[in-house]
C-alpha cells in the first residue's frame, strides 16, 4: 500500500512537471477568417523633377561671390549661383596676347615665305639660263678645237647638275616654309581655342536655373577637410565658400509635381503592384489625407552603407492623385497601400513560422508534444501570413520548442524532427 501510494505521487509530481513544461511553450490555434494585405511603410516627399546645379569643370578652386538661399523660388533663367571670374579674366587676357604673338608671327612667316620664294625663282631661272648657254656654246662645236669642246661640255654637264639640284632643293624649302607655317598656323589656332575657352568659363561662371522651382542648398562636403564620420552635420554652401569643380552646389527642385519616395520590407513586396491605391498621411500636415497610387517598385533590394539591418528594402515610388500646394519636397510622411482582400483563409502569425532545411514549419501540438509540421505559405503581411497544410483551429508553438519547452522536445512522438529554424 504504502508503494501504491509512492508511486501515485511520483505519477502527479511527473505530471505537474510535464505541465509546467507545457506551459513554457506559448501557443497559437490557426484562424480562419479575412485577411487584409495593405502595406504599412514611410517615405519622404519628393520633387518628381529637379535640375543640379553644378561647379563648371575649371581647372582649380572656385569662390562663390553671390548665392541664392534655400527657399528662394526661381524662374527658369535666374542666378542661382556666381563664382568669382577673377582668375578666368587674367585667362582671357593672356589667351588674347598669345592670339596675338601668334598671328603676328604667322603673317611675317608667310612675307619671309613669300619674299624666298621669290628669291628661288630667280635662282632658278639663272641656273636654267647657265643650262641653256652651255648648250649654245657646245652647239658651236664644229668652230672650235677639240679642247674647248671639251669644256663646253663639262660646263654643259655642270650646269645641268645644279639646275637639277637645285629644283629637289627648292621642292624641300617650300616644303619646309609650308611646315613652318602649319606650326605658325596650329599656333594661332590654340591660342585661338584657349581663348574661347576662358571666354566660356567665365560665362560659366554664372550657374542659372533651367526650369522653375524653388532652390535647395546642398552640404559643403569639403567643410570638414575631407573627414566624415556616421550622423556627422555639414553645413549648407555659403557666399565665400571655395569649391571644387564639378561639386554639386545646389538643386532647384520643380513643385509643380510631388512624388512619395518609400521603402518596403522584403516580405512585402510580393504584395504590391504599379496602380495599387494608396492613403498617404503629411506629418508637417496633421489631420490631411491625400490619396495616391504606386508608381515603381524596384525589382532589386537596397540597403545604404550604415543599415544595421539584416532585411532588405526595396524603393517604391508613389504617384500622389491630387497634389496639394502645401506639399514640400523633404517632409515625411506614412502610408498605406491597399492590398488584396483575403476572404476566408487560414492564417497564422508571422511568429509561428519557422524554417527546416530551407523550407518553412510550424510546430504543431500532437499529444503532449510539438510536431514540426511543413506548410505553404500562400501569402504574407506585415503580422500575418495565410498557410496551406494546417487545419483550423491547431495549436501552433510560438517558439521552437527547444527553446521555450525542452520537456516538450522529449515527450514529442517518435520520429519527430525537432525544427532548426528561427522566428521569422
Amino acid at each position: 500500500l504504502d508503494l501504491a501510494k509512492a508511486a501515485e505521487g511520483l505519477r502527479l509530481a511527473g505530471a505537474r512537471l510535464l505541465g509546467r513544461a507545457d506551459e513554457a511553450v506559448p501557443t497559437v490555434r490557426v484562424a480562419r477568417g479575412d485577411l487584409d494585405l495593405s502595406v504599412h511603410t514611410t517615405g519622404e516627399l519628393r520633387s518628381a523633377r529637379s535640375a543640379m546645379i553644378a561647379a563648371p569643370a575649371v581647372a582649380g578652386t572656385l569662390q562663390i561671390v553671390r548665392l541664392a538661399p534655400s527657399g528662394t523660388p526661381v524662374k527658369a533663367g535666374d542666378l542661382v549661383v556666381e563664382f568669382d571670374p577673377s582668375e578666368q579674366e587674367f585667362t582671357v587676357e593672356q589667351s588674347r596676347s598669345e592670339l596675338e604673338e601668334a598671328e603676328q608671327e604667322l603673317v611675317r612667316s608667310r612675307a619671309e615665305a613669300e619674299v624666298q620664294a621669290a628669291e628661288d625663282q630667280v635662282a632658278l631661272l639663272k641656273a636654267r639660263f647657265a643650262v641653256r648657254r652651255a648648250q649654245l656654246d657646245l652647239a658651236a662645236r664644229d668652230l672650235l678645237g677639240a679642247i674647248e669642246v671639251r669644256k663646253n661640255e663639262l660646263t654643259l654637264e655642270e650646269s645641268e647638275r645644279r639646275l637639277a639640284q637645285l629644283e629637289e632643293d627648292l621642292k624641300s624649302k617650300a616644303t619646309s616654309r609650308r611646315a613652318a607655317v602649319a606650326v605658325l598656323e596650329a599656333k594661332r589656332d590654340k591660342a585661338r581655342l584657349a581663348l574661347a575657352a576662358a571666354q566660356q568659363n567665365i560665362e560659366n561662371m554664372t550657374l542659372r536655373s533651367p526650369i522653375d522651382g524653388i532652390v535647395v542648398l546642398r552640404p559643403n562636403v569639403d567643410a570638414s577637410g575631407g573627414m566624415f564620420y556616421s550622423g556627422m552635420t555639414l553645413p549648407d554652401y555659403r557666399t565665400g565658400d571655395l569649391v571644387w569643380q564639378g561639386r554639386l552646389v545646389a538643386e532647384v527642385l520643380d513643385t509643380s509635381g510631388i512624388e512619395l519616395q518609400a521603402k518596403v520590407d522584403e516580405a512585402d513586396r510580393a504584395n504590391l503592384e504599379a496602380g495599387q491605391a494608396a492613403e498617404v498621411r503629411v506629418d508637417g500636415l496633421p489631420g490631411g489625407v491625400f490619396t495616391a497610387s504606386v508608381g515603381t517598385v524596384s525589382g532589386a533590394a537596397s540597403r545604404g552603407f550604415f543599415d544595421s539591418e539584416s532585411r532588405r528594402k526595396f524603393d517604391t515610388t508613389l504617384q500622389l492623385t491630387a497634389p496639394d500646394e502645401r506639399l514640400r519636397a523633404g517632409l515625411s510622411a506614412s502610408v498605406v497601400i491597399s492590398g488584396e482582400q483575403l476572404k476566408d483563409v487560414l492564417y497564422v502569425p508571422r511568429q509561428a513560422l519557422f524554417e527546416e532545411d530551407g523550407k518553412p514549419v510550424v510546430y504543431a501540438r500532437r499529444g503532449s508534444g510539438f510536431v514540426p509540421t511543413p506548410v505553404k505559405v500562400r501569402f504574407r503581411s506585415e503580422s500575418r501570413a495565410v498557410v496551406e497544410g494546417v487545419e483550423a483551429g491547431a495549436e501552433l508553438a510560438l517558439v521552437e520548442p527547444g527553446e521555450g519547452g525542452k520537456g516538450a522536445r522529449r515527450r514529442a512522438p517518435a520520429g519527430a524532427a525537432p525544427g532548426r529554424g528561427g522566428a521569422r
